[in-house]
């Protein structure tokens, strides 16, 4: 199987590529591209079997490819949102990830894929490969001694791991532990107001206080209530970021 991966960012092109290679080495990569024009070009001249597009591309939207060029070929859309998957659906989508893309995900997708005959006008086939709307937590549970509680998900400033525990802070400034992995939360907070800044913490859009440029390409962040550790977004992970503030 060709595989076509167009993705603007190149550390997170290279690191997809790799996944690829290292989970499905019968896979063959046509070539990687960042750009829309770069894309309906490459697609006039080749083909290619499945195709995974990254929605923000550097000269436009990864849809305008299709505007451009007639793609018969499945595509995996990938983005760090949500609310595109209706406009996937119209076009050739048969699968949705969002970044930061999991092993699990990518593997249950293409896996999904291999295992399905892909009928461009099979429109039941293809509602069911897109990702189905999410419900994100509303609130967490608090617990004091031996008293219960929540606290409501606007409150929350960021959450952070140390020593294998998992603390909520508030915009109060108040902490508490919570039964959840940094992981866990990832998948259960609403991604257009929680951003995972680093491995070990996720902010509120609320908590974000500045973020300015620094060293290695990454930014410095800095949250409201300050974190006691400094907060460095990797490069990989700035277009990201920065789109998220800009609610793309």
């Amino acid at each position: 199987m060709k595989v076509l991966i167009i993705e603007d960012e190149l550390l997170v092109q290279e690191e997809f590529a790799r996944l690829i290679r290292k989970l499905f080495p019968d896979m063959e990569i046509a070539a990687m591209l960042c750009s829309v024009s770069d894309s309906v070009k490459w697609l006039n001249e080749n083909n290619a079997d499945l195709i995974f597009l990254d929605i923000h591309l550097s000269d436009g939207m990864g849809f305008d490819i299709f505007d451009q060029v007639n793609v018969l070929t499945p595509v995996i859309f990938t983005t760090a949102y949500d609310q595109y998957a209706i406009r996937a659906f119209e076009t050739n989508g048969v699968g949705y990830l969002l970044k930061p893309i999991s092993q699990s995900d990518l593997i249950a997708t293409i896996n999904r894929i291999k295992n399905t005959i892909y009928n461009p006008i099979n429109t039941e086939t293809l509602m069911d490969n897109i990702r189905a709307p999410k419900k994100y937590k509303n609130r967490m549970l608090i617990k004091s001694g031996d008293k219960f509680g929540y606290i409501d998900i606007s409150e929350v400033a960021y959450f952070y791991a140390e020593d294998r525990v998992t603390f909520m802070v508030t915009r109060e400034g108040r902490r508490y532990l919570v039964d959840y992995t940094i992981e866990m939360l990832e998948t259960l907070l609403d991604p257009k107001l929680f951003f995972r800044l680093t491995r070990g913490c996720i902010a509120s859009i609320n908590s974000i206080q500045s973020a300015v440029k620094y060293f290695n390409s990454r930014l410095k962040v800095t949250l409201h209530p300050q974190h006691k550790e400094e907060i460095l977004i990797s490069r990989v992970r700035v277009g990201d970021f920065l789109r998220w503030l800009d609610d793309l």
